[in-house]
């Protein structure tokens, strides 16, 4: 990601998440909240790309899950979840040095389960679409 690229995305109001392990090998990934909306980003870098030199898929389904998955901890003050189930339609590529942009969205709440969607966008063309489950753990779990 270029320099240019992360101050673009600081001026239009995206702040880095603190990520470790996995997720700081995939990262960086962006955040912002517009209106009560949280929105995601993430720019599609020379160490995602598969064979096809495009954005592998495994990029975009764990950029999908952790979206989703933090959506869905702010939104409902649970603070430890974990995804039970992931579907995920392959719709277009991704090209690297793309921002990836998703705004995922609660379906439905339970006492014991999150249900989400997401679309991962590129300038408005729909990557992937994505539906999860979220289990609310207790804190010790």
């Amino acid at each position: 990601m270029t320099d240019a690229t992360a101050e673009k995305l600081r001026s239009d109001g995206w702040s880095l998440v603190e990520t470790t392990g996995f997720l700081n090998l995939v990262g960086p990934l962006w955040q912002r909240a517009v209106d009560g909306v949280h929105e995601y980003a993430l720019v599609a870098q020379d160490k995602h790309h598969n064979r096809r030199g495009l954005v592998q898929g495994g990029l975009l389904m764990t950029f999908a899950d952790r979206a989703c998955g933090m959506t869905a901890r702010y939104v409902s003050g649970h603070p430890t979840l974990a995804t039970v189930q992931l579907d995920v339609h392959f719709i277009d590529s991704g090209k690297i040095g793309e921002i990836l942009m998703t705004r995922p969205r609660v379906v439905r709440t339970t006492r014991s389960l999150i249900f989400m969607n997401a679309e991962v966008t590129v300038q408005g063309r729909t990557i992937i679409t994505a539906n999860g489950v979220f289990k609310i753990l207790k804190k010790d779990s």
